[in-house]
């Protein structure tokens, strides 16, 4: 068996609606395991997330995390996904670590706003300016082609340098005054300190949030998740390990029932907006399982060229 070796060139073989109809088909087939494995040596970290979905194969998605890289003129982080045959386990493909990560985060995200932002929504803004940022606005524009875009990063000269690669994008010095005018706000930052707060929101809004990844980091303040109804794309990946539902959630600030859903709700019909006024919520956890996926997704892409 020939086992393909897919650079990131294969970027441009992608589609993100084709990949979240992807995502939603394999939350159809049987639940995934997962597991992920860090190891560590000194102030590098190496991060394995693995997954195995009955009928789709297996992946491990392996992160080399270097502080020291950027001195050294190479990116912080070097990785790849390797992907296996579900009936013999054998090797099918070696995929680009920033292939895979790039649509698998973005991917995630806007498929939560096809589900439950309002279709008609005209202003999406971009909290963030960084990488993931960047391939948000690809993938919302290509969502909502008839939307405006803003920014607002924590460095003006950030968002003023992203605005300025796309067309229809503005960057923002007030984030209270653009949060209030956003149909959709998609949050993207490192931050351990929510940046938004519930009093800004208003009704019909949807809020995405990606940037919290560990149990002491928030973007959105216990506000924000008591206004709206809340939806993830895992209770595996989440509810236990990320901070911007642990926190509320241990404190009895929400409760775990208020969670509506994850993707694996959506083929019964419980992953929805219930009016064009409700708040919408949707926490973006990444997980070996969407790796896997995206993976799948790209492979066939790159098989069918």
């Amino acid at each position: 068996m020939t086992i393909e070796m897919i650079p990131f060139e294969a970027d441009r073989l992608l589609d993100w609606t084709a990949l979240g109809d992807a995502i939603l088909a394999g939350h159809k087939m049987a639940k995934a395991e997962i597991g992920d494995t860090f190891l560590y040596r000194g102030d590098d970290t190496m991060l394995s997330r693995a997954a195995w979905i009955d009928g789709m194969g297996s992946a491990v998605k392996t992160a080399n995390i270097m502080p020291g890289n950027p001195g050294r003129g190479e990116p912080l982080v070097h990785g790849a996904v390797n992907l296996y045959d579900d009936i013999d386990g054998s090797l099918q493909a070696i995929v680009d670590f920033h292939l895979v990560t790039k649509w698998k985060t973005a991917g995630d995200s806007v498929l939560g706003a096809r589900l439950l932002a309002r279709p008609d929504s005209k202003v999406v803004l971009i909290v963030g300016a960084g990488t993931v940022a960047r391939s948000l606005r690809e993938a919302y524009g290509a969502t909502f082609p008839d939307a405006r875009f803003l920014v607002w990063n924590r460095s003006p000269e950030g968002a003023e340098r992203m605005a300025a690669g796309y067309k229809d994008t503005e960057a923002v010095a007030d984030l209270a005054k653009a949060v209030a005018q956003a149909d959709i706000v998609t949050s993207a930052t490192m931050s351990s300190e929510p940046v938004l707060r519930g009093e800004w929101l208003r009704p019909g809004q949807h809020i995405d949030l990606i940037g919290a990844y560990r149990p002491d980091m928030r973007e959105a303040d216990d506000t924000v998740l008591q206004r709206a109804r809340l939806f993830m794309d895992s209770r595996a990946t989440v509810l236990d390990h990320i901070g911007e539902f642990k926190d509320p959630i241990a404190r009895g600030v929400i409760r775990r029932e208020d969670v509506q859903g994850d993707l694996y709700d959506v083929a019964a019909g419980d992953f929805h907006r219930q009016s064009d006024d409700e708040i919408t919520l949707y926490k973006n956890g990444g997980g070996a399982h969407l790796d896997l996926m995206t993976s799948r997704y790209i492979l066939d892409a790159w098989r069918d060229r």
